[in-house]
């Protein structure tokens, strides 16, 4: 028997470091436009408790399956238990919607959801008292409803919403102390209609409660004189309406919008937050590599016997300022854990780290987290700019809060691993004061003057004044590539502040600087995540020069390109991958010989079909014409049909005059797409002919 366990993690602590790309827009449609169910669900089910941003979203989607899949998805975001089957926070909704419907609606033409004593009963709930006025002859009828302990929905402590029959007549009405005040509560008032203070003492010779009520709803606020409270009209004009999405977090929603043609539909209700971190530094071959981390607000298991099982799937992607496609990367990563595993991590938040090599640019990376076994995802997209070899630059600052010698890695290109040095970062960059902060940063091409001559800084700001600063001469740092520095935080106060890091030349004048925010908490403890790490084993590992040469194809630099990949090729020649994309940078530079060469080693492997494709494509382009038909035709009898093979083997038929042998290739293509006007202008010259 299985279940899933979730642990909920959660921060306490967020800093915006990184741009996050906004959903592409879809045609918006209108209210009046849904089919009755999803406009009802729209409009008067969840008009009370959506945010601006999800109505707008919803409004977008352009299919009944879509609107499911948000409608589960919103339900999810807001269930205080996903690990239960029944949502708690939906139960409780429709049941306030039927108890307004069933009590709010009998003196009103509309339906109790839409009066006002609905739609404060939806968004609140049950008061904790109700008083009622309802047979007094000098004063309208009346209810008073006082609420308490709601302060985390953005309200005060404890507050009163006041309803009355407004002229004896109708449904209750939401009372408002600045519009209405004390003389729009009495029947016979007769005093000059805009003093407060007259009508506030007439009432308060009658019903002394009831007076204090009518100038201010919110118990205890300082008040003076009798001119009613604006905090308490800010009150139920704009706090409680915000109070059932005060806590919402509905960025699930432009996720669903932006993702809901790639994800898996069994993924797409099920986005979780996520921060995250991008940092691009340099090896000592001066290879630039993306190190990221991102820690998901929670990592779910499923439970066999004693056994804890979860499945990871983490798709990169790398497109330049075009948009053009530059490097795409997967991973899969089956975690499985003991009771005692299991029980050690429970309570910690979960770190994935990662890293990649990058060749120079300015590129957008994105990446998508999964985890196969919940169906829960999540994203971030976000800027990266990799410099040239020659440019002076200075990397983004590292604000550690554990460093330690890792001698077991040493070896390897790791996450967040400097000359030995293993750094635990975090997204939030969040500290105690008992931490040590560890900060690392990179300098690169320095010029032998500002070698020779510059300095160094590291300055603690805080409120724009510095408290803190460590400056060194470049000439005694023996590695401006690899500076890490600590900082004790003991003497450091809980608050927020910035360290930044400044090159200075020699004559003290800033060259280029970097700035990393931080918070020092005044919290006795944090909650530091476990970490998953996926490393290289070495930094001459043939698969970094094979990743750089395939992303130098990618933005069709052939001959970089084919010097690495010829590279990763000669240490591996076993390596299908490595081999293929050599022969497809050969065959692009119109080297077919070396193509055919390449590709010619793997022509009997039965899971790669490029191998033959590029052997037919390299011998027709040779006018190796007898080759290539061999090789289209060892294609089509392996890897089944293919309209382009079927039409490279029409077109080389035709070269030898087979007319016969090219017309039935060209049919069999139009069988699998019709609309090709060209072969289907073959086809009828060939049958004009015959």
């Amino acid at each position: 028997m299985k279940r899933v366990v979730f642990f909920l993690i959660s921060a306490v602590f967020v800093i915006g470091f990184l741009f996050v790309e906004a959903p592409a827009q879809g045609k918006k449609i209108s209210a009046k436009d849904l089919e009755p169910k999803y406009k009802q669900w729209l409009q008067e089910e969840v008009v009370y408790i959506t945010t601006k941003k999800e109505k707008e979203i919803f409004l977008q989607l352009q299919t009944n399956r879509e609107r499911d899949i948000f409608i589960e998805a919103f339900w999810k975001q807001r269930d205080p238990t996903p690990n239960t089957p029944a949502n708690e926070f939906k139960d409780e909704h429709y049941r306030r919607i039927k108890y307004a419907n069933q009590y709010f609606g009998k003196d009103s033409p509309q339906p109790g959801w839409s009066t006002d004593m609905g739609r404060i009963y939806i968004m609140l709930g049950e008061p904790k008292q109700i008083d009622r006025y309802e047979s007094q002859s000098d004063i309208y009828p009346l209810q008073v409803w006082f609420y308490q302990g709601m302060f985390e929905f953005g309200l005060p402590d404890a507050f009163y919403v006041v309803f009355f029959k407004k002229y004896n007549a109708g449904e209750y009405v939401l009372y408002s102390p600045i519009q209405d005040g004390p003389q729009g509560l009495m029947v016979h008032y007769a005093g000059d209609q805009a003093s407060y203070t007259n009508a506030y003492y007439e009432l308060r010779e009658r019903y002394p409660e009831l007076a204090d009520l009518s100038i201010n709803l919110i118990p205890n606020e300082i008040m003076t004189g009798t001119t009613p409270s604006m905090a308490s009209d800010l009150l139920i004009a704009n706090k409680i309406p915000k109070a059932p999405t005060y806590k919402v977090k509905d960025s699930y929603a432009e996720k669903l919008l932006a993702y809901k043609d790639i994800i898996e539909v069994d993924y797409t209700a099920n986005y979780i937050e996520s921060e995250f971190l991008v940092s691009v530094y340099q090896d000592s071959r001066q290879t630039a590599f993306v190190h990221y981390l991102i820690e998901p607000s929670r990592l779910s298991f499923e439970q066999y016997g004693d056994r804890f099982v979860s499945n990871l799937e983490v798709d990169g992607n790398i497109t330049n300022e075009k948009g053009q496609f530059v490097y795409q990367f997967e991973r899969r990563i089956p975690i499985e854990m003991s009771s005692r595993q299991i029980a050690a991590i429970r309570d910690k938040l979960f770190s994935y780290q990662d890293i990649f090599p990058i060749i120079p640019g300015d590129y957008k990376l994105s990446v998508i987290w999964k985890n196969a076994v919940s169906k829960e995802f999540t994203t971030f997209e976000c800027p990266i700019k990799i410099p040239g070899p020659k440019a002076a630059w200075i990397s983004p600052l590292i604000l550690a809060n554990k460093s330690e010698q890792n001698t077991k890695y040493a070896s390897q290109v790791k996450p967040f691993m400097f000359a030995g040095t293993q750094l635990r970062p975090s997204p939030r960059n969040d500290f105690m004061q008992g931490d040590t902060l560890s900060a690392f940063v990179q300098l690169h091409g320095l010029s032998p003057e500002l070698r020779k001559s510059g300095r160094f800084e590291l300055a603690i700001m805080r409120e724009g004044e510095k408290v803190h600063s460590l400056v060194r001469n470049l000439s005694d740092i023996p590695d401006p590539a690899n500076i890490l520095e600590e900082f004790p935080l003991t003497s450091f106060q809980p608050a927020y502040y910035i360290m930044e890091a400044i090159l200075l030349d020699g004559s003290g004048n800033q060259a280029i600087s970097e700035k990393a925010p931080f918070y020092i908490t005044p919290l006795a403890q944090l909650n530091r995540p476990w970490v998953l790490s996926m490393p290289f084993p070495s930094p001459d590992s043939p698969e970094i020069t094979y990743i750089l040469g395939k992303q130098h194809f990618n933005r069709k630099e052939l001959t970089e390109a084919i010097t690495l990949l010829e590279s990763a090729f000669r240490r591996v020649p076993a390596e299908k991958k490595y081999a293929l994309d050599l022969a497809r940078a050969y065959f692009d530079k119109k080297d077919f010989i070396r193509a055919k060469e390449t590709a010619r080693i793997f022509v009997d492997d039965e899971e790669e079909s490029g191998f033959l494709l590029l052997l037919g494509q390299s011998s027709e382009a040779l006018g190796q014409t007898a080759d290539a038909i061999s090789f289209y035709e060892t294609y089509l009898m392996r890897f089944g049909t293919n309209i382009n093979v079927l039409n490279s083997l029409g077109n080389c038929y035709l070269a030898i005059d087979e007319r016969q042998e090219a017309l039935t290739a060209f049919e069999k293509s139009l069988e699998i797409e019709p609309g090709q006007e060209k072969i289907k202008a073959l086809v009828r010259s060939l049958k004009e002919k015959r």
